[in-house]
């Protein structure tokens, strides 16, 4: 079987997106005969080491690089010939996976990554995303079956108006993300205190992810915490006690600077899944975040602590209440709970279920998230 990943969401600063395709191509490899491939936008039209396909596609300033020529797209999906499509988000990409599908008869599969209207609200207001739902709806609704990551990701989309949705949740691999990796001498790395409350954030710095609510937090705890964040540029004013690093392209060192801090934070409250959360977790660390979107799902009391949204006082005493609960405890049951609930293993076979489904043309036999 030929299986094709299409996203626009694959660039050298893109996050959890790219982990899932990347560590998805390793484990067919290595446990299957499936042969993946993944058509993606790039500087120029090429082919990479992970079977992409590059499409040469414009930049327009940011992360991620646009795709206009949607006929471009639908061509090279045609000629790659897969058995199964999946798309990675709505896109105008994405259409042209829509049309190719039909041509060919294949598949076609979407994995809803993004709350593409939670983002348009936030940015542009109740109209733009009222428009961006009626956008989402008249694509997920022409897709053979619709994925998504997260018990909340199947109510936004049934909100929308996109019926039948499944939750499966993604999965980390807890070889590369374990708390082996963990490196004491961090701390002095960094020209910090040896006994410095040291905490990491790990991503994106978009408006969602609400990383000045983290910067207020610290500047409020003052010297005796310090804050870790690797990611692009961030264009706010750190405070004195925050470190910023480049962002990290390798899961390696990802789990390197994830398995050395005490815990992870996150302040974003439009999580669709929260992947960076998880791989802190099997890293044996416990998080601090947003009691909001799918990040509950994943952090438990026994985890973590989950703080009021979009407010710094609140993650100040998360912080506070995650080094009176002891966090090499909260550490163990995190790791515990990421073996147990989310091995990469498991979040395969669960897709290849799902694959096969769609392959069989037997949706209706597909168990569903039970909307509320």
């Amino acid at each position: 079987m030929h299986l094709l990943d299409v996203t626009m969401l694959y660039a050298p600063q893109s996050g959890g997106v790219v982990r899932y395709l990347r560590a998805k191509h390793t484990w067919l490899q290595r446990h299957t005969s499936i042969r993946h491939s993944l058509v993606a936008p790039g500087a120029a039209d090429g082919r990479g080491a992970r079977g992409e396909i590059f499409l040469r596609t414009r930049s327009l300033g940011h992360a991620h690089r646009w795709p206009l020529a949607v006929h471009r797209w639908s061509r090279a999906i045609r000629a790659a010939n897969p058995d199964l499509i999946e798309v990675g988000d709505a896109g105008p990409e994405a259409w042209g996976a829509l049309h190719a599908a039909r041509a060919i008869d294949a598949p076609l599969v979407a994995f809803c990554h993004s709350d593409i209207a939670r983002m348009a609200e936030r940015r542009l207001g109740e109209t733009s995303a009222a428009l961006m739902r009626r956008y989402a709806r008249a694509f997920y609704r022409r897709c053979d079956l619709v994925i998504a990551p997260s018990a909340f990701m199947c109510r936004e989309l049934a909100s929308w108006g996109v019926p039948d949705v499944v939750a499966q949740p993604l999965g980390v691999d807890t070889d590369t993300f374990s708390p082996r990796h963990r490196v004491p001498a961090l701390r002095r790395e960094l020209g910090l205190p040896p006994r410095v409350r040291l905490l990491g954030y790990a991503g994106r710095f978009s408006s969602e992810k609400n990383v000045r609510v983290l910067l207020d937090a610290f500047r409020a705890l003052g010297s005796r915490y310090h804050l870790v964040l690797a990611g692009p540029p961030i264009g706010l004013p750190l405070p004195a006690n925050a470190t910023l690093l480049p962002f990290l392209h390798s899961a390696r060192e990802l789990a390197r600077i994830l398995a050395s801090v005490d815990g992870l934070v996150h302040a974003g409250d439009q999580e669709t899944f929260g992947l960076v959360v998880l791989e802190a977790m099997a890293c044996g660390r416990g998080a601090i975040v947003a009691n909001a979107g799918a990040l509950p799902e994943i952090v438990t009391p026994q985890t973590g602590v989950l703080v009021t949204p979009n407010d710094a006082a609140a993650m100040a005493e998360g912080i506070r209440a995650f080094y009176s609960r002891d966090p090499a405890v909260l550490g163990r049951a995190a790791r515990a709970r990421a073996e147990r609930e989310y091995g990469w293993d498991s979040a395969m076979h669960g897709l290849l279920r799902l694959y096969r489904t769609a392959l069989d043309g037997a949706l209706s036999r597909t168990p569903r998230y039970a909307v509320s």
